[in-house]
């Protein structure tokens, strides 16, 4: 349906994530990856969605070279807890230090897109409150050195061992936690 729907359109995903590279397959999109290096830079002062509003309008500046038929999609995800953004762990110490941060809490994981092309752009956001349990030292040890959870904001994966034993309630897009609010993705470019 979308397919048919995007068939006139080069649809690029400038993306290195592969579970939003696996969203869009499973969306039956036709797309290609096209990455270009930035960093994720954003005024201080940007609170929670702001935040992944600004860095996906950021990385959409960076292709500068849009073609009259290409829809470019940028995105980014952070995990927002008590009025502060957690990212990408640097190393497993930052890792661990995040997941006992989140343990026991509630936080709010926010993912903004971008959809450009050479005449609009639109920049949607989602936001997913998730409750972990209190977490053992055991518990986050054994999923950092088991999953290495290097590329992912706030240090996990729902869609892991620590979303299976560690999240209690989440309200809200289950996939946004993932990395896309798919469904709203798939409502704008329906709307195309």
């Amino acid at each position: 349906m979308l397919k048919q729907k995007l068939k006139s359109f080069n649809i690029i995903l400038a993306s290195g994530s592969p579970r939003r590279q696996q969203f869009f397959k499973d969306l039956d999109i036709d797309f290609s990856i096209k990455l270009k290096e930035i960093e994720e830079i954003y005024p201080k002062e940007l609170k929670g969605a702001e935040i992944t509003d600004f860095l996906a309008d950021l990385k959409s500046k960076a292709f500068k070279d849009l073609q009259e038929k290409d829809i470019l999609i940028t995105s980014d995800t952070i995990v927002w807890l008590e009025n502060k953004a957690l990212g990408k762990p640097k190393d497993a110490k930052d890792a661990f230090n995040m997941l006992k941060a989140l343990s026991g809490k509630k936080h709010e994981v926010i993912t903004s897109i971008s959809i450009k092309n050479n005449s609009f752009q639109k920049i949607i956001n989602d936001i997913t409150t998730v409750t972990f349990k209190e977490l053992s030292n055991d518990e986050i040890n054994y999923y950092i050195n088991n999953y290495k959870p290097f590329d992912k904001a706030g240090a996990y994966g729902i869609q892991e061992w620590i979303g299976y034993i560690g999240i209690e309630n989440i309200e809200g897009s289950y996939f946004n936690v993932v990395g896309l609010p798919v469904h709203k993705l798939y409502k704008e470019l329906m709307n195309l």
